[in-house]
């Protein structure tokens, strides 16, 4: 993969992160009945930093749990022939919640599916809401963020990587372009 651009830096995705956090409140009329998850991997710290800057800016603590979307794919045949079974807990009640969804890259629509259906199985949400860090458009399935931090039109050969202190010690969206 050859480095393409340097979409945002540590700086800058701290920006993106507190002005969707702005958005999320100003949509919500606030954060009472919010509850974030985020998409493992990469969404679950994003979703950390969101509520913790939501906390910050209405004093109030926004519930924060994980959906691990492995069992809910539905391109396990791509994948292999078994699901792996991991935790299905969410770490939260959901039933009449506001929840907000949290991803670190939108582009098919799939994982984001994924992630709701395994959100109603634990209950009925008052609501579903999709935050992005990044939206690179080609969605196969009729699916849009409520929140975006980044819209980047990208072609198929192009791939959005983004890093998070907590899992790869640095924060940073980097686009590469495939050889």
């Amino acid at each position: 993969m050859k480095l393409k651009s340097m979409l945002l830096d540590e700086k800058a995705m701290k920006r993106t992160l507190t002005r969707v956090s702005h958005e999320i409140i100003e949509k919500n009329k606030g954060v009472e009945d919010i509850a974030l998850i985020g998409i493992k991997r990469r969404g679950v710290p994003i979703a950390n930093r969101i509520a913790e800057l939501m906390e910050k800016f209405e004093d109030t603590r926004v519930q924060v749990g994980s959906v691990d979307i492995t069992l809910y794919r539905d391109d396990l045949s791509e994948i292999g022939s078994q699901a792996v079974i991991n935790d299905n807990e969410l770490g939260i009640d959901v039933q009449n919640k506001k929840i907000i969804l949290v991803d670190d890259v939108l582009y098919t629509g799939r994982t984001a599916r994924a992630a709701m259906e395994a959100v109603i199985v634990h209950g009925r949400p008052a609501n579903i809401q999709l935050a992005v860090l990044v939206d690179r458009g080609h969605r196969e399935l009729p699916i849009r963020a409520d929140y975006v931090g980044k819209n980047i039109p990208t072609s198929k050969k192009e791939v959005i990587s983004v890093k998070v202190s907590e899992i790869d010690e640095e924060d940073s969206v980097i686009l590469y372009e495939v050889d």
